[in-house]
């Protein structure tokens, strides 16, 4: 073969070079993530769009980007399944499945010609819009296939830019469209959040084809009407609660049926449906008014892990209300009803299982479900801290709506939870994210847990409202009781003996929380009758009866001795504020059923 027809070849796209240009796209989309949160209005108004493409990129920058591949078809299919595993919300799903259809056609290829990765794409678009139960145009459906539609799949090409270029401005222009194809994005001034994501890919990608670079640089201009976004990110405060929880699931196994996956999601009345994957791993995500409903169901067709519920009435308070310090604690925070909300406090649940089943503690198990499977189950729960990629998913959408945030922790005497939050924070803006060690558990995390939050409101700065936390967090102060030693006995905690010779004592131990945050036996109360009332009375001659108070009571499946504390502190001290919570599993899963907690927080004018 002479020189000219070696010439006539078209250029061969290695791993190496793809490997590059997607690092380059990546990286392009994760540093638009803070705008594409504010534009995101479609499916639902919950402004996270932007901090669930950068997780789906970032779970493959950290993997299959991480490592030298010689076949492109190998580094794809790597791509592809890192993308399912580190998925999240809907365009993160749909994007990868895209990767995951493209893999699927490139095969085992080491070198890939343009026209065999414009039939990949077109076959990954095609996967994508398949993954939906509902596609709709006007989303990154449209603008993947505008892309690939364009993308020229003839022998002829010899300059990859010139090649890439025109399916590129084809995208461009769907972006567009996008804003005249769905009512909402109309009204709100924006183009699609995940569209724009897709095309920030392919411009980084573009970018790194021009100049061989892959960091990102040169931000996108914000054109876009900020505040018609805010405003319909309002919507959602009165949806449907039917479709609350934004919920996901990894799905692992052989042969995995995603149409029978499909059918029986669509049974359960699910919303905004994503099923991507591959036979051995599939990405569930839906919209659900019970996120343990959907696990539960998903467990039907493979192994369920890396669960996850967001709750989109709560992202949307925050795309909405923007500006001040948020404020997050952890779901061993008792907080009461109503406060979360109206305080705008974010909480990243603990882990719990029984068994093999896992659960997010109270979201996908309500503390009432929690003490039911207590009593009936044989065996013992478990409960774990949030992962720090957990907190790094709440971080990052926080921290795209607020200069900064604050964590108030469960003492990290008693848990690892607050480490697991240091290590998120490093990994992501460690000046803006701020961890407080609450050296408390329950209702006195959750008391100092609504004090940020009120200051927060007040237009407080975080170090302001750390410098106040500082001598709060002395002054907050808990104990807690139990009369039936069972569970701690059954857990290890207590000897055997213990229990028998307590009962045989007629003795109730009280526990208080030390300034260390540790849970230390402080005494007991004797006699069995009239054990609220007389653990009330314990807790009130040791704290200062000239000081006005905010209590919250916690019970373990107890309501009625829950009222008789509360009613016996009141009546004992200048209690300015009090709540009756029922106290989840970081306590229950310890101490039992039938367990009282009491937490106690100087008022100040301040805190109203």
């Amino acid at each position: 073969m002479n020189a000219v027809a070696l010439d006539r070849r078209p250029p061969r796209i290695r791993g190496p070079a793809l490997r590059r240009a997607l690092i380059a796209g990546a990286r392009r989309v994760i540093a638009d993530r803070d705008v594409l949160n504010k534009i995101n209005v479609f499916p639902v108004p919950d402004g996270d769009t932007g901090s669930n493409l950068a997780f789906t990129l970032g779970s493959v920058l950290t993997g299959a980007l991480s490592r030298r591949t010689a076949g492109a078809g190998e580094l794809m299919r790597q791509v592809g399944e890192d993308a399912i595993d580190g998925a999240r919300g809907n365009s993160g799903a749909i994007l990868a499945q895209f990767f995951t259809g493209v893999a699927e056609r490139l095969g085992d290829r080491i070198a890939i010609e343009p026209g065999v990765l414009a039939d990949a794409v077109r076959a990954g678009s095609l996967s994508a819009r398949q993954a939906l139960s509902e596609p709709r145009e006007g989303t990154i459906l449209s603008v993947i296939s505008a892309f690939a539609d364009k993308l020229d799949g003839a022998a002829g090409v010899r300059d990859l830019r010139r090649w890439f270029a025109p399916a590129l401005a084809q995208a461009r222009r769907a972006l567009a469209d996008t804003t005249r194809q769905l009512a909402v994005l109309q009204r709100a001034g924006v183009v699609d959040a995940g569209a724009q994501g897709f095309v920030d890919l392919l411009e980084g990608i573009d970018e790194y084809m021009d100049s061989g670079r892959t960091d990102a640089h040169g931000p996108i201009e914000e054109e876009l009407a900020d505040l018609e976004a805010a405003e319909v990110h309002e919507e959602i405060l009165d949806a449907d609660p039917e479709h609350r929880w934004c919920s996901e699931c990894l799905l692992l196994g052989g042969g995995l049926d995603r149409a029978g996956l499909r059918a029986a999601v669509g049974e359960l009345g699910a919303s905004c449906v994503v099923i991507a994957g591959s036979q051995s791993r599939v990405r569930l995500h839906a919209h659900v008014a019970d996120p343990q409903a959907l696990f539960n169901l998903a467990a039907r067709f493979g192994r369920v892990e890396s669960t996850k519920a967001d709750d989109m009435r709560a992202q949307a308070r925050t795309a909405a209300g923007a500006g001040s310090v948020a404020i997050i604690t952890d779901s061993s925070a008792d907080l009461p009803e109503g406060l979360v909300e109206s305080l705008n406090i974010h909480v990243v649940p603990l882990r719990l299982n029984f068994g093999d089943q896992d659960y997010l503690d109270k979201i996908s198990l309500t503390p009432q479900e929690f003490y039911r499977k207590l009593r009936e189950e044989v065996v013992l729960p478990r409960t774990s801290q949030p992962s720090p990629g957990d907190f790094r998913r709440q971080f990052e959408f926080l921290l795209s709506h607020h200069p900064s945030l604050v964590y108030l922790g469960v003492s990290r005497a008693v848990s690892g939870t607050i480490q697991s939050a240091e290590t998120a924070a490093q990994r992501g803006h460690p000046e803006r994210t701020h961890v407080f060690d609450s050296a408390n558990a329950a209702g006195g995390l959750a008391l100092l847990a609504i004090a940020a939050a009120e200051a927060a409101q007040r237009g407080l700065a975080a170090a302001d409202i750390l410098a106040m936390l500082e001598p709060m967090r002395a002054r907050t102060l808990t104990w807690a009781m139990t009369r039936d030693l069972t569970m701690a006995v059954r857990g290890g905690r207590v000897p055997a003996w213990g229990k028998p010779l307590v009962q045989g004592l007629g003795l109730t131990p009280v526990a208080k929380v030390t300034p260390k945050g540790k849970l230390s036996l402080a005494g007991g109360l004797i006699g069995k009758k009239d054990v609220p009332a007389k653990f009330g009375r314990y807790v009130a001659r040791r704290v200062d009866r000239a000081t006005r108070w905010r209590i919250i009571v916690g019970h373990c499946d107890a309501r009625g001795d829950g009222e008789a504390l509360l009613a016996t502190l009141q009546a004992e001290l200048d209690c300015v504020q009090g709540w009756l919570v029922e106290t989840g599993p970081a306590v229950g899963a310890h101490a039992g059923p039938g367990a009282l907690v009491a937490s106690l927080q100087p008022w100040t004018p301040a805190n109203t």
